[in-house]
C-alpha cells in the first residue's frame, strides 16, 4: 500500500491558500514543459475569479518522494462554512495559513476550531513574510494561544511552525533566511501528518463532496474509511432516514494532479470518486451490503438568515431571461441544496414564493448570481435574520464576531456605524499603523454595514465578521433613514426630466433607460418615498428666446452591485434580478394599493 497524506488547507479569507496550492501544484512537476497555465489555477469559475474567492472547495493530488499527498482547497469566507464543515472528514491533518501581518483572525479561529474538535494534526504556515510591518513571531505565538483557547490537545499543541511567501514559491523554518522553493513545507507535510491508517474489515465511506458528469451522471466522492472496494461490487447506501439501498459500483476514481484516473481496486485512506450510486445525498455512507453499518452524519451549522425567492411579475418580465417560471425556480432552488449542504429550501402557502435559508448575505448573492448567469429570471425579498425562542420565552437572534482594521484617524467613525447596529465594542488595540477593533454584533446590524464603513474609511477598512451563537433580542435598529424615488409612468427617461429632479436626491437610472410604474429609480434626500414623472419632455415651440437654452448637466447614474441591493431594499421593496439587469421595485406596483397595504399593516 503506497503512503497517503491527505490535509485541509484551511485560512482566513484572502491569506493565500489557493496561491499556495498553485506553488505545490507547480513544484510537482504535474505540467508539461510546454502545458500553458495561469495563476490561481483552482479557482476555476468565473465567479471565483472575478471576486477573488474560494466558494466552492476542490481536491488535487500531488506526488513527492514517492508518497501522494491529497491536497483539499478550502473557502475562507465564514458564508461558506458548510463547505469546510464537510470536507474536513476527509482529511487527517490541516495546513493552517496565517497571514504575517493580519494574524489569525475571525475566519481563521472558526475553521480552526472545527479542525481541533476532529482531532487533526495542523501545521501552521505564516505566509507573507515579505509584507511590510509583518510580524511573524508575534503572529506564531498568537496562533498557539487561540489554539490552546479552542482546547487543543499536547499533540496538536506542539505544531511544526513554517515561515515564507506563496507568492514568491518559498517556504522555511526560519523567516528570515528565504529559500528558492517550497520543499521545507512539503516534506513537513511527510513528516509530521499521519499517513492515512489502514482498517481492515467490511467497506465503509461517507460521501463529502458530489461532481456531476453528463454522461454518467452524479458521483460521489469521500474518503475510505475502512475496507476496499473494487470495480462492478455490490454496495448498500445508508440514508438519512435509516433506509438502506442495494447497488452496485459502476466505477472508481482516485485524484491523480489536477484530473481523475479510472482505477479497479481503491485502498482504505484513499479519496476517491465512485460512479454508479444513484439517489444519493451528501452524508450518507456506503458500507458492506450484508452487514451495513452508517457512520455519524456530519453536522453542519445552522442557517442565520432568510430570504423570499419568488417569480419575476414585473411588467419586464421574460425578456432577458430563459428560465422564468416557478417550476424552474422551485428545481433549481432544491439542486442546489443538495450539494449546498448550509441552504435550506422552504415552500410556502403560495406555489411561486420560496423561503431560502443561507449563511449570511454573500452565501445568498452568489447563489443569485450563480442563477442569473444559467438564465433564471427571479425576485427576492428584504434579507431577513431568523430569530429562536429562549426558554424563558425571550426572543433571541444570532449574534456576530466583528472585526475592523482601519486607519487611525477614521477609527472613530466605524465604532459610532457599529454602535448604532448595536454592535458592542470589546477590543481597541494598535496593530502596525492600523487600529484593530473587535465587536461583537447582531447579524441584523451588519446588513448595510460593509458599504457604509467602506465610504466612511474612504475604502480602507478591512472587516470579516462570524456567527458566535444567539443571545436576547437587543432592540430595533435604524433601517435605511431615506425613502425611494418611485417612477409614476411607464416608459423612457428623458433626460430634460432626470434634469429638473437631481435636487430630489440620488439616481440609479441613466437617461434613455426603460422603467415602469412603480419601479425604484432613486434615493429620495427625505424620509418619505416619493413618485416622479420621468417622461416629461421639454415644450418645443417655433419661438427662440436668446439665453433660455440651459444645456442639462445630469449626474452619474449610482451602479450598485448585487450585494448592496439586497441590503438597500425595503421592507415593502423587491429585487428584481434577471441575466442582465438589478431593478428595484415596489412590492405593490399601483399606488393605491400601496396606501391600502399600509393602512391594513398600521
Amino acid at each position: 500500500m503506497q503512503s497517503i497524506r491527505n490535509i485541509a488547507i484551511i485560512a482566513h479569507v484572502d491569506h493565500g491558500k489557493t496561491t499556495l496550492v498553485d506553488k505545490i501544484i507547480h513544484a510537482s512537476k504535474i505540467f508539461r514543459e510546454n502545458q500553458e497555465f495561469g495563476d490561481l489555477i483552482l479557482d476555476n469559475n468565473d465567479l471565483e475569479r472575478e471576486r477573488g474567492i474560494t466558494i466552492v472547495s476542490k481536491n488535487v493530488s500531488v506526488r513527492y518522494n514517492g508518497v501522494k499527498i491529497n491536497i483539499i482547497d478550502t473557502p475562507g469566507h465564514a458564508d461558506f462554512g458548510g463547505e469546510v464543515e464537510r470536507v474536513l472528514r476527509m482529511a487527517d491533518g490541516v495546513l493552517l495559513l496565517v497571514d504575517a501581518f493580519e494574524g489569525p483572525m475571525p475566519q481563521t479561529r472558526f475553521v480552526l476550531s472545527k479542525a481541533i474538535a476532529l482531532g487533526l494534526k495542523p501545521i501552521v504556515v505564516v505566509n507573507k513574510v515579505d509584507k511590510e510591518n509583518c510580524r511573524p513571531d508575534e503572529v506564531h505565538e498568537s496562533v498557539f494561544d487561540l489554539m490552546f483557547n479552542l482546547n487543543a490537545t499536547e499533540e496538536q499543541l506542539d505544531f511544526p511552525c513554517l515561515y515564507g511567501s506563496s507568492k514568491q514559491g518559498w517556504m522555511n523554518t526560519d523567516w528570515k533566511t528565504p529559500t528558492d522553493n517550497i520543499v521545507p513545507l512539503l516534506d513537513a507535510i511527510v513528516e509530521h501528518i499521519p499517513a492515512s491508517k489502514v482498517k481492515e474489515g467490511t467497506p465503509q465511506m461517507q460521501i463529502t463532496s458530489l461532481d456531476y458528469s453528463s454522461f454518467v451522471g452524479r458521483i460521489a466522492i469521500g474518503r475510505l474509511e475502512r475496507g476496499t472496494l473494487t470495480e462492478n461490487m455490490p454496495i448498500a447506501l445508508c440514508k438519512s432516514d435509516g433506509t438502506i439501498k442495494k447497488m452496485r459500483i459502476k466505477e472508481l476514481q482516485v485524484f491523480e494532479g489536477l484530473g481523475k484516473v479510472r482505477v479497479d481496486t481503491v485502498e482504505c485512506g484513499e479519496i476517491c470518486a465512485v460512479t454508479g450510486i444513484e439517489d444519493f445525498e451528501i452524508g450518507d455512507t456506503l458500507a458492506d451490503p450484508e452487514n451495513p453499518e452508517a457512520l455519524e452524519r456530519i453536522a453542519i451549522d445552522e442557517p442565520t438568515m432568510n430570504m423570499l425567492f419568488t417569480i419575476n411579475n414585473s411588467p419586464f418580465f421574460g425578456r432577458e431571461g430563459k428560465m422564468v417560471t416557478s417550476r424552474h425556480i422551485r428545481e433549481r432552488l432544491f439542486k442546489e441544496t443538495e450539494k449546498n449542504l448550509a441552504l435550506r429550501v422552504m415552500t410556502t402557502e403560495s406555489e411561486d414564493k420560496f423561503l431560502v435559508f443561507g449563511r449570511g448575505i454573500l452565501h445568498l448573492s452568489v447563489l443569485i448570481e450563480t442563477m442569473r448567469r444559467e438564465g433564471y429570471e427571479l425576485q427576492v425579498g428584504q434579507p431577513q435574520v431568523i430569530y429562536k425562542e429562549g426558554e424563558n420565552g425571550e426572543k433571541l437572534e444570532p449574534i456576530e464576531s466583528l472585526v475592523v482594521d482601519v486607519p487611525d484617524e477614521v477609527a472613530g467613525k466605524v465604532i459610532e456605524l457599529a454602535t448604532q447596529g448595536k454592535g458592542e465594542l470589546l477590543i481597541m488595540e494598535p496593530k502596525g499603523d492600523l487600529q484593530h477593533l473587535e465587536f461583537n454584533i447582531p447579524s441584523r446590524g451588519l446588513i448595510g454595514l460593509r458599504s457604509k464603513v467602506l465610504t466612511a474609511t474612504f475604502g480602507e477598512a478591512i472587516m470579516a465578521h462570524r456567527f458566535i451563537g444567539y443571545e436576547p433580542f437587543k432592540g430595533p435598529i435604524p433601517g435605511r433613514i431615506n425613502g425611494s424615488l418611485i417612477s409614476m409612468n411607464t416608459g423612457v427617461a428623458t433626460p430634460y426630466a432626470i434634469d429638473k429632479l437631481q435636487d430630489r436626491g440620488i439616481f440609479f437610472i441613466d437617461p434613455g433607460e426603460e422603467v415602469y410604474a412603480g419601479m425604484v429609480v432613486g434615493e429620495h434626500n427625505r424620509q418619505n418615498d416619493i413618485e416622479v414623472n420621468l417622461q416629461n419632455s421639454k415644450q418645443l415651440t417655433n419661438m427662440r428666446a436668446s439665453g433660455t437654452d440651459s444645456n442639462t448637466k445630469i449626474a452619474p447614474k449610482l451602479n450598485f452591485s448585487l450585494e448592496e441591493c439586497m441590503e438597500f431594499i425595503q421592507k415593502d421593496e423587491y429585487l428584481e434580478i434577471t441575466p442582465k439587469s438589478l431593478r428595484m421595485r415596489k412590492i405593490y406596483l399601483d399606488p393605491n394599493e400601496r396606501k391600502r397595504q399600509e393602512q391594513k399593516n398600521k
